[in-house]
């Protein structure tokens, strides 16, 4: 279908403002210029406001705690890596424009990043949008018209929404939930990231080990009544939360407070809440659960939890993706009940993030090659042509449902368990062959099996996009289907230009044909 006059016309179109997806529009415009001299026309299209920030899920949704790469100290020690490894070179640069020290992401000063970063190659950045319609000529896209009329023409199109919206429209089929797994209507959970402050974070360990204390002791009979409550009145689930409360050693899980992180390693706070809110601490009983948290300490001592969970299907996490991310009534009414508890405990501000954190909504098919779990554990792709090396456990917080059910019912038994892969990364993933000039950069890239769990985190994807976009100036500058551009072209970009990380991917045989093994047979 011909695009209408008028359109304005770009080279390169990015949908989302996902970090990642941001990262790899800076990263074609730097290439195209280093090759030319002169930026392409860019343009960055997202649904939300930019008036709340610029950068997706880690700006408007606040989840401010960082994943990091995840590397065991032999491998580190031997490659003389830092403790995360050798990351991608713009994402090393977007943290340190931030003033991220370790982990602790301020969204303000992410947005601000990402601005000047964008600003300085020249790209347009238009927000509040929704897709009318998609121009294709033969297989390509070669424009998008909104519904406010607008259309805009390209040559290279880049799609970083969790739900993959801009490859749907263009006809990319795109898997439901887990239907890898043979679950279409799982999902993983979403959370409503929240601010807090006005408790210090020494008096805050002064609750926690307090809660530890009474939630153990048996003769406290109050505090058992509360861990009752919590329980949802099931006594076995009673004694599981109880001695999870202490370690191995028997020594109580108190919180981890490092540099700009908390960690927390225990469900004392999430009793303790559970049972002032009078629901149980289950996902699939309540609906919403306050989990371990994981906090960012922010430069102004604010701390940001990452610790509501949400419990949606594949259909609500799609609807959700569609709708900007926007919490539900339901959601802000059981934030009201957090906030109450956080102030019954000191903390005099307790704020929800603009928009919720989806960790994953479906999978597209069709790429030049899907990336497994299996394909992680043994290590990704080849060294020859590896773009950088990420590390990550499969993490599926809040759970898959009915997935250790299927297992059981198809004799695979309890194969959910593998060490965290640590794998090289390629491009192939996210270049659609039935799309050829579209890249699908985010948790709905071309993965199967447990390969999202790894895949979703941004540091890895801000890997991907990098190399996403170095390939976008290479199709421009050649003529050429973004989905022809291998990894080894872009890996000598990296290269040539002093950016290409160290490569340090492990094969762990056994584990990678155990996987395997799973993702094949649960699905069928």
């Amino acid at each position: 279908m011909a695009v209408p006059n008028g359109s304005r016309t770009y080279d390169i179109i990015v949908f989302g403002d996902e970090v990642p997806g941001v990262l790899a529009l800076v990263s074609a415009a730097r290439e195209y210029k280093r090759r030319t001299n002169a930026f392409p026309k860019t343009l960055l299209l997202f649904k939300g406001n930019s008036q709340l920030g610029i950068g997706g899920h880690l700006v408007r949704g606040g989840l401010s705690y960082l994943d990091r790469s995840s590397i065991p100290l032999p491998i580190r020690q031997a490659n003389n890596l830092d403790t995360f490894g050798d990351p991608p070179a713009i994402y090393k640069e977007f943290l340190q424009k931030a003033g991220v020290q370790l982990i602790a992401l301020d969204p303000n000063k992410a947005s601000a990043a990402l601005r000047t970063m964008l600003s300085a190659v020249n790209a347009d950045i238009l927000d509040n949008v929704e897709i009318e319609s998609v121009f294709k000529e033969g297989q390509k896209i070669s424009g998008i018209q909104l519904t406010n009329g607008n259309t805009y023409q390209g040559k290279q199109f880049i799609d970083c929404s969790v739900n993959a919206e801009l490859a749907q429209a263009a006809g990319s089929r795109k898997l439901k939930g887990f239907e890898t797994f043979g679950l279409p209507d799982s999902e993983l959970c979403v959370t409503l990231v929240f601010q807090t402050a006005g408790l210090s974070i020494q008096n805050l360990q002064k609750v926690e080990l307090q809660y530890l204390k009474r939630f153990t002791n048996t003769a406290d009979q109050n505090a058992q009544n509360w861990l009752n409550i919590a329980a949802g009145g099931d006594a076995e689930f009673a004694d599981q939360l109880r001695d999870d409360l202490k370690d191995r050693a028997g020594k109580l899980k108190t919180m981890v407070v490092g540099e700009d992180y908390i960690d927390i390693r225990s469900k004392a706070l999430s009793i303790a809440y559970h049972s002032f809110r009078g629901t149980s601490l289950s996902l699939e009983e309540s609906g919403a659960i306050l989990d371990n948290a994981n906090i960012a300490i922010l430069p102004s001592g604010s701390l940001s939890w990452n610790a509501l969970l949400f419990s949606v299907n594949a259909d609500e996490a799609e609807t959700l993706a569609r709708a900007k991310a926007q919490p539900t009534p339901e959601m802000l009414q059981e934030m009201d009940f957090v906030a109450k508890w956080f102030r019954s405990i000191g903390m005099n501000t307790v704020k929800p993030a603009s928009e919720l954190y989806i960790r994953h909504a479906g999978n597209v098919t069709g790429v030049v090659s899907p990336l497994t779990g299996a394909q992680m554990l043994a290590g990704g792709v080849p060294a020859s042509e590896a773009l950088g090396t990420f590390g990550y456990h499969f993490d599926i917080r809040g759970g898959i449902k009915d997935l250790g059910i299927r297992a059981a019912n198809k004799g695979l038994g309890n194969l959910l368990f593998f060490d965290p892969p640590l794998f090289n990364i390629g491009i192939q993933h996210a270049l659609l062959k039935d799309v050829p000039n579209l890249a699908v950069i985010s948790p709905a890239s071309g993965f199967e099996g447990y390969a999202c769990a790894a895949g979703r985190i941004v540091e890895f994807n801000c890997g991907v996009g990098q190399g996403v976009g170095i390939a976008s100036a290479i199709a421009l500058l050649s003529d050429r289907n973004l989905a022809n551009i291998s990894n080894k072209e872009v890996r000598n970009v990296l290269a040539t230009t002093g950016k290409l990380p160290k490569i340090y991917g492990q094969t762990d045989a056994l584990q990678a044909q155990q996987l395997d093994n799973f993702e094949h047979k649960i699905p069928a």
